[in-house]
Formats: structure tokens, sequence, C-alpha cells
């Protein structure tokens, strides 16, 4: 794991361009290793390399070449939360491992700078991006209620790999402070400043009293698929590149974060969403008390990280901005309320169904 007195920002797997293998040579590694034939048709990721692989009868699998900081050991650690999913909870909709010819679950290529990367290729799943719809709070109740069966799935499941450092860990945001001054905004620094000392103060010395298990850690709208006729059926969660072992209050707020955007009221989604999921996977009460806390500090992490990464990757900046203005427009939405009117607002359905 990084120390924490080292530079967050210059971990490997930020600091370290994706791969960009052409597509004809992607076509062709899949041939070798998975004997399968199709196009290929690129994905967007921040670190990695993906494709749609589609052959000539329609079917269709994800190849990803990961970054080549990646360590093996967190390639095998994804790997193995699915192969758990799919054991513990098969009706879970998560993308399958597919194996190599030689019955392998992973292989390696070289780049071309002679770098060496880990592919891998999963089953596809169909259906629409949540960002591609129209939000109604039923299919917010629906998104909180699948990330709760989801991380019921992942209890218990352990790995070797899965505590390793990860600077999107909204539980350890305290390590993005020496970037504070890195935001060339006046006003907004302020505003970073504030909720940064809002999560020291009120969220670390909180966090050895909650529940720690392996998180998704990133479910948003562009990671969870639903079916085009009914849009509140979730029939995907895909990218596990964030995953690890953190406080699963960390994962509620994360997800929550995302549903402040759309509504006269920016409480209204998260707290439809929130409460779905305790309604699942009940918070605790010390969850309850800093879950809205680390609500804004993923948006505090969203635009300290997404600023410095996109001065330093320009080709890649409107895939690392897309959360950019929706973090800064939410911390400016929550910085007139006191810490227990955010809570409340946050938790109303929470408590609306405590006292049904």
């Amino acid at each position: 794991m990084m120390a924490l007195d080292s530079d967050p920002m210059e971990a490997p797997a930020l600091s370290t361009a994706a791969p960009s293998l052409p597509l004809n040579e992607v076509e062709e590694l899949v041939n070798r290793l998975y004997g399968i034939r199709g196009s290929i048709r690129p994905l967007s990721s921040e670190r990695d390399q993906n494709g749609c692989v589609e052959t000539a009868n329609g079917t269709r699998y994800v190849v990803k070449i990961s970054n080549p900081s990646e360590p093996v050991g967190i390639v095998d650690f994804q790997i193995a939360a699915l192969e758990h999913i799919a054991r513990v909870s098969p009706a879970q909709p998560v993308p399958r491992v597919v194996r190599t010819l030689g019955g392998r679950t992973r292989d390696f290529v070289t780049l071309p700078g002679g770098q060496r990367s880990t592919v891998r290729m999963l089953t596809y799943l169909d259906g629409v991006q949540v960002k591609e719809t129209v939000r109604t709070a039923e299919q917010r109740r629906a998104m909180g209620a699948g990330l709760a069966q989801l991380d019921l799935a992942l209890h218990g499941f352990t790995h070797l790999a899965a505590q390793h450092d990860l600077l999107w860990n909204v539980s350890a945001a305290h390590r993005l402070a020496s970037k504070l001054d890195g935001v060339t905004d006046a006003p907004r620094r302020a505003l970073a400043e504030s909720f940064m000392k809002r999560f020291i103060d009120h969220v670390l010395p909180r966090l050895a009293s909650v529940r720690s298990q392996v998180i998704h850690n990133d479910y948003h709208f562009y990671n969870v698929l639903v079916a085009p006729a009914d849009q509140t059926c979730i029939t995907g969660i895909i990218d596990f590149g964030d995953m690890l072992f953190a406080p699963l209050v960390g994962e509620v707020a994360t997800a929550a974060a995302f549903h402040m955007a759309g509504n006269a009221d920016p409480f209204e989604g998260p707290s439809q969403f929130v409460g779905a999921y305790h309604s699942i996977l009940p918070l605790t009460d010390a969850e309850q008390e800093i879950v809205t806390d680390l609500m804004a500090t993923r948006h505090l992490v969203t635009a300290l990280i997404s600023e410095w990464r996109a001065a330093r990757y320009p080709e890649n900046r409107a895939y690392i901005m897309r959360h950019n203005p929706a973090g800064w427009e939410a911390l400016s939405q929550m910085a007139d309320l006191s810490r227990n009117e955010a809570r409340d607002r946050l938790l109303s359905e929470v408590r609306k169904g405590k006292n049904q």
C-alpha cells in the first residue's frame, strides 16, 4: 500500500498512460488467446484499454487490457470477485469471466514500448446506461436496492489484494489535502477546503466504528445498465476496476452522490436511493451519522482528482472531466447547510420507513 506521506496523485495507475494497441492487433490478440474472431469497438476507460468484441453471429464480449502499472494481483482480485458473485448470487447482473483457450482467467500482452499488460475477457451485458435515460424515483430506488443486493453478495468475500490502495477511496480523502492549493479559482478553493476540514474533523474519527468489506466503489450512471423497455429493471452492473476493501458507508455515499443533479431539491434523488438501499441492507446509527459527509467528500475527491488528471492527460480530458461540473455544483449546494440539516434531508426516506 502507498504510504500516507507519499503523493497520492503519483499513484502508478494514475500516472501511467492507458494502453493503446491498434484495433487490428487487439482482434489478433483475441483470436490467439480465446479462439474468437470478431470486430473490435473501443469502449471508454480512464486507465485501461477496453473494447467490445462482436462476432459474426452477434455474440459480444468485453476485452480488457490493463494499465501496465496495474499489479497482476489487483486483476486477480477483480476476477475472483466476479467469480465469487457468480457462485453465491448467480442472479446478480454482473459480467462473467471468459477463460482463454488454455483455461486461464487472464493472460498477458507485450505493448509496443516493451511493457507487459494483463489481458482478460468478460461477457458483454446488454442494456442502456442509466446516463442515457430519464431518471425517475422508481429507477433511483431500484438502483439503491440493486447496490444493497450486490453488497450482500460481496459480504464475506476476501482476497489478498482487497486492501490495496486506491485514490478514489472516499474514506481516505485526507490524502488529497496537499492538492487544494492546485485549485486556482479562489472561491472554489475555499469551498474545497471547508469540505476537507469537515471530512477530517467529523468523518475520520468515526471510521473505526463502521463496517468494512469489499465494495464496488463506482456504482454510477455509466456503470449501471437498465432494460430499454423497463428502465427500472437493472440488467447490468459493470466496471469493477475501483473495487476495494473499505467502509461500507463509503459505497452508499459514493453512489448516492451521483443522484444530486436533476431535481429542484438536490437531496430528493439521493434520499430515494439511500432509503431503498437501507430497506435491503440497513445502515447502522454510526453510518447514518457520516453518510452525508461522505457524499460531499465524493464530490470533493472527484473535483480534485479530475482537474489534476485532465491537466496531465489533455487527450482524455472529456472522459476525465465528465463528473467535474456536477461535483463543484453539489459542493456549492451543500455549502450553506449544517451537517445536521444535510444529514436529515438525506435520511428523510430512511426515517420515513422507520416510522411507518
